[in-house]
């Protein structure tokens, strides 16, 4: 290993992807999101997975998204969630499938479309049933319906919401709000263009907890990645270790370590090694100063000092190591959801914060 890397396991891919399709209907299908870079862990990599398993349906946020896929040789469909209409004409030359998230969007695709004499586009409806983020309101519900009737110009492939809280069950009156909400007004919409269209409600934590509404298809997020759940811990898996190797080891007898002299070595002297992959790799600085243990040979081993921008040092004294060797930065130890709760934040954060240079390998 010479770089650091994001290990990426189709073994447990797999088995988080048959874990949430094991609990819908049989015939529903999976839309599985892979913005941001596959959440972290390589869009490229993950989809490629999902398209060799037969997967449905891919989702990205951004038409960037989407045409970088349609051009690395995926060729499942692919929708975009939050398209720009000034993107519009890159939608269509790759063959993408656009949500419309507002009246505005639809406008402009149909006036495209239209002048380019092109019929029965795929598209998504966004519908808002109290995300308050995007998508088409029950107030605008009306317009929307004049602008969907008789139009040669696009089909429409899904109806969709978004689930505000269906990880709380706190809100979950809310939850089941939002569903029968969304279920009367797309079947408004069905009805009126006369044809089967696909419905969706569901993400990760819709699928674990609201499976009985699964509908036509379920959108598979962070529950593919194996992080975000602290139960189902012994069925889903963090699906990527992100590691480094070691480049340099060093028998301090004295004096400090790293940026402002924050590392403290001991009176007998310690072991210290560093990596190479720092704050600009996805290591958050905070973990620096002994905040967090990364994993090496089967051994924790804490930060030590500051973390640099391409470099993080850890005192590894007691533990038998060479150059070269790889430190697991978070995977099955530490955990991603681990690493959320030192920083405060969640697993989703941690993940995405794996900066481009590091690369993406599915290594079974």
């Amino acid at each position: 290993m010479k770089q650091a890397s994001i290990l990426i396991s189709r073994k447990k891919l797999l088995n988080n992807y048959n874990f949430f399709k094991s609990k819908l209907a049989k015939d529903t299908k999976i839309i599985t999101l892979v913005k941001a870079n596959g959440y972290g862990m390589g869009d490229i990599q993950i989809s490629s997975i999902i398209q060799d398993i037969g997967g449905d349906y891919l989702g990205v946020a951004s038409t960037y998204e989407g045409i970088r896929l349609a051009t690395n040789s995926i060729k499942i469909p692919i929708m975009i969630l939050n398209p720009l209409v000034d993107t519009i004409e890159d939608i269509v030359k790759h063959n993408l499938e656009p949500t419309i998230i507002n009246t505005q969007f639809i406008i402009a695709l149909n006036k495209y479309l239209k002048e380019n004499q092109i019929y029965n586009y795929p598209v998504h409806i966004n519908i808002d049933t109290g995300m308050q983020r995007a998508g088409i309101t029950l107030e605008e519900i009306t317009i929307f319906l004049e602008l969907i009737r008789n139009n040669r110009h696009i089909t429409i492939k899904s109806v969709f919401t978004h689930l505000a809280a269906a990880d709380e069950p706190i809100h979950d009156q809310f939850t089941n709000d939002q569903i029968n909400l969304f279920f009367t007004i797309a079947s408004t919409i069905e009805q009126e263009c006369g044809y089967k269209i696909f419905k969706h409600a569901l993400n990760s934590w819709g699928i674990q907890r609201f499976s009985t509404n699964n509908f036509d298809m379920a959108r598979l997020g962070i529950g593919l990645y194996g992080t975000g759940y602290e139960n189902n811990q012994d069925s889903l898996f963090p699906v990527a270790d992100f590691v480094a190797p070691i480049i340099h080891i060093k028998e301090a007898k004295g004096g400090t370590v790293g940026y402002g002299r924050h590392g403290k070595i001991s009176e007998n002297g310690d072991t210290i090694a560093t990596i190479c992959a720092g704050y600009a790799d996805g290591i958050d600085r905070r973990l620096g100063n002994g905040a967090i243990r990364f994993s090496l040979n089967g051994r924790m081993v804490p930060t030590i000092g500051n973390i640099c921008m391409d470099t993080t040092m850890l005192n590894i004294s007691g533990v038998d190591a060479k150059v070269g060797d790889l430190v697991t930065i978070f995977g099955s130890a530490p955990h991603p959801n681990y690493i959320a709760s030192i920083l405060g934040t969640i697993s989703y954060e941690v993940l995405t914060s794996v900066s481009s240079r590091v690369a993406r390998i599915i290594t079974d």
